[in-house]
């Protein structure tokens, strides 16, 4: 399994890096539920890195909830289950992986907005280059997420060429990179007529909505408009007493 592990990125610091390089394979499917993951020592090895290095970018992964530790068996792939914590970066990609479906999808639109309207929702200064798409995912060939999605195309230039054509722009997203605070809207709507279509439901049925921002230092990295069948999606947060 040591082969599945990419280069490293070179952005931020190395138990990031290592943690990103990590998360790709779990992502894309590589490693699916269950696959137990490389040794540290490999991964050492792989990368150059120290020990504690390695090991805090699998702590954070544990702690995640996308691996898990198994006594005299080593670190596997963790299965989720089909809920989500509200906080958390995930893609749909990974998601349908683990509840044991097929995911697939389709770019339907894509445009450059730098003077659209549309680019304010990202939050970025007026004129600054964006990427806009439209995205539809499916699960075992049903519609399951609607995906309106900006890229900020001045801190995430690569995405510009990119044709997310092996992986959707979320996934492609978590995998390369490097986020710092992100920022969750999340909502009920009724499908107006061009969602009800597309997501071959009835035009008005219930629709959860999560819109999300992510930031690099302060920097708008993009911002994504999800909107699921309402029967398909719950959500679930756990807090503790001094969080706020």
């Amino acid at each position: 399994m040591i082969e599945d592990l990419g280069d490293l990125d070179g952005q931020g610091p190395l138990w990031q890096q290592i943690r990103r390089a990590l998360i790709r394979p779990i992502a894309d499917g590589t490693w699916p539920p269950d696959a137990k993951i490389p040794k540290e020592y490999e991964i050492i090895e792989r990368y150059g890195a120290a020990r504690m290095t390695v090991h805090r970018a699998l702590r954070s992964l544990a702690a995640e909830g996308l691996v898990a530790r198994r006594r005299r068996f080593g670190t596997v792939v963790a299965a989720r289950p089909p809920e989500r914590p509200v906080l958390e970066i995930w893609d749909i990609a990974a998601e349908v992986a683990r509840s044991g479906g097929v995911h697939a999808f389709e770019i339907l639109e894509r445009a450059r907005v730098d003077d659209d309207p549309r680019g304010a929702a990202l939050g970025a200064t007026p004129g600054t280059p964006i990427v806009w798409l439209l995205v539809r995912h499916f699960c075992d060939g049903e519609p399951l997420q609607i995906e309106e999605r900006l890229i900020n195309l001045a801190a995430v230039p690569e995405a510009e060429a990119e044709p997310f054509a092996d992986a959707p722009p979320g996934t492609w997203l978590v995998a390369n990179v490097p986020w710092t605070e992100a920022e969750h809207i999340i909502s009920a709507e009724g499908a107006p007529p061009e969602i009800s279509r597309l997501l071959d439901v009835t035009p008005g049925a219930a629709c959860l909505v999560v819109e999300r921002r992510t930031f690099a230092d302060q920097t708008p990295i993009t911002r994504a408009r999800l909107v699921h069948p309402g029967e398909k999606r719950r959500l679930v947060a756990r807090f503790r007493p001094d969080e706020t």
